[in-house]
């Protein structure tokens, strides 16, 4: 399981995984993210099963080896949305409208940028960012982009719940 994140997300993700043997010897991690676990589906079941696009919603968990502070934590929880195997420019359209929609119904003021450097591997072309300028220094409350199998966007409900108590 840890080279799923490694090959997908690349090697500054790597620097952050709680990363170990199993009993057995086999490499295992705690899940430091979900959209490399997603693409794995996609690519190996999903594509074959389900009709195009397909739209997927998680929550999950998610551990990273940082120095904390006021909205990062080491452990955090994520919630997203990946859209899979449809059209570029109309999936892209759709994800960064649902993400503007969420934090426009939950109040949030935010400033949204549709064309951001992120620093996970798998992206295919400039990313998407909604910062809450209110937290300061760990102002980005989602991101996401285009990546091979589709597009999506995570949001640190961590995060989301400070810009909340602000």
């Amino acid at each position: 399981m840890e080279d799923t994140f490694i090959k997908k997300a690349g090697p500054e993700l790597g620097k952050q995984m709680y990363a170990f043997p199993d009993k057995k010897g086999r490499r295992i991690c705690l899940i430091p993210e979900v959209t490399g676990i997603i693409q794995e589906e996609w690519n190996s079941t999903w594509r074959f099963e389900n009709k195009k696009p397909y739209r997927i919603f998680y929550i999950q968990r998610c551990y990273r080896y940082e120095r904390p502070q006021k909205g990062r934590y080491r452990e955090f929880t994520q919630a997203g949305i990946e859209i899979l195997g449809g059209d570029p420019e109309e999936t892209t359209e759709e994800a960064q409208t649902l993400l503007k929609g969420l934090l426009d119904v939950l109040g949030i003021e935010y400033v949204f940028n549709p064309l951001v450097k992120r620093g996970i591997t798998y992206y295919v072309e400039s990313g998407f960012e909604a910062e809450a300028p209110a937290l300061g220094a760990q102002k980005q409350i989602a991101g996401g982009g285009r990546y091979e199998e589709g597009v999506g966007w995570a949001i640190g409900i961590d995060r989301l719940l400070l810009c909340l108590q602000d």
